[in-house]
């Protein structure tokens, strides 16, 4: 599962997905209409993996569930500056 942000402590999207580079290239690309699309959300600031899907799942409603405080904690517990971490799996870094 995932967390994109637009901003630091900016509008959140949480998803789930077994292709987390793949599915950060989709949301660089605006490729489909959404809320990330509609809200320029690219940024991957947490990520997290689990032994199969339905795990994954899981753990991504779960969190959508939670408040927004309980997300930034959770995402600045392990990247307190809100860096993109896509980079640091091979993608260039964002333009803005």
């Amino acid at each position: 599962m995932y967390i994109l942000a637009k901003t630091y402590h900016g509008t959140l999207y949480t998803g789930a997905t077994s292709n987390l580079i793949g599915r950060v290239i989709q949301h660089r690309e605006e490729a489909f209409d959404g809320f990330t699309k509609r809200y320029g959300i690219k940024r991957l600031v947490y990520y997290q993996e689990g032994a199969t899907m339905e795990d994954v799942i899981r753990r991504e409603k779960q969190i959508k569930r939670w408040p927004r405080e309980y997300k930034y904690n959770l995402i600045e517990r392990l990247n307190p500056e809100w860096n993109d971490l896509a980079v640091a799996l091979g993608l260039s870094p964002l333009d803005n």
